[in-house]
């Protein structure tokens, strides 16, 4: 039992990362826009496990946003056991018609939020010698994604990232993994414009599936986890692949959704 932060809280996976952990008897910090959701899972919570809920509601895409969120976790003097970068969305679409200002909000929440909260927390991790951050990559880091090209590009950051950093804190008993699932029936694909998509129905996999193959990979401090059998033989596979036939393979899929 410890505590935990987990962004994008109010919602899809991070919704179920508050209450699985909340289920283990861990103390929450959530974090995510909507007031009344957060205040919503608070007293489900905190009712059902007993457990000392935690809201801050931020916008963390704005500057102002993120700064009220992180400023404080450098002087807080609560421990934070494990953080669960979370938060992010995605945009289906020609980048070249994109709203600019989505294009880089998601490069602002999927990367830049993440290695801010990251910093913030992990130096009292490796001071204490122990904690784990858990940030959601995705499938789409293995490869580029025509269609969807900044949500690919953010996801491969997030998984190189998380790589660089479980080899530079090995050995300190703090736990760095990157969680890559694949499609999955949350509240992200309707903002992405997948929901709709047979394609999205035929391949989408459970959330429960997702949260408890993470919070496992955690525990085990494995540096990457891609979540689903049929998920992990193709995030290895695409290696063997030229590179002119993943992208187009990518794009074929993506295209095809909007279908």
């Amino acid at each position: 039992m410890g505590t935990a932060l987990i962004t994008g809280a109010s919602a899809g996976l991070g919704e179920g990362f508050a209450r699985a952990l909340a289920a283990k008897g861990d103390d929450l910090i959530l974090i995510a826009r909507r007031a009344d959701r957060l205040e919503a899972l608070r007293a489900e919570l905190t009712a059902k496990h007993g457990v000392a809920v935690e809201v801050i509601v931020g916008d963390l895409m704005t500057h102002e946003g993120l700064a009220a969120v992180v400023g404080p976790l450098y002087d807080r003097k609560q421990r934070i056991d494990t953080l669960i970068n979370n938060a992010g969305f995605g945009a289906h679409g020609d980048f070249v018609w994109a709203d600019l200002r989505d294009q880089l909000g998601m490069i602002d929440l999927n990367c830049r939020v993440l290695v801010e909260l990251t910093h913030a927390i992990l130096p009292g991790m490796v001071n204490r010698g122990s904690g784990g951050i858990l940030n959601i990559a995705s499938t789409a880091a293995f490869q580029p994604g025509p269609w969807m090209a900044v949500y690919y590009a953010s996801k491969a950051f997030v998984l190189s990232f998380s790589e660089a950093l479980h080899e530079e804190v090995r050995g300190t008993g703090v736990h760095v993994t990157a969680l890559c699932p694949g499609p999955t029936r949350t509240e992200f694909a309707d903002v992405a414009g997948m929901h709709d998509s047979a394609l999205f129905q035929r391949l989408a996999g459970d959330a429960d599936t997702v949260i408890r193959d993470g919070l496992a990979a955690l525990k085990a401090n494995r540096a990457v986890k891609v979540s689903g059998a049929a998920n992990a033989l193709g995030a290895g596979g695409v290696r063997f692949l030229p590179r002119v036939l993943a992208r187009r393979l990518a794009g074929g899929l993506q295209k095809s959704r909007s279908k």
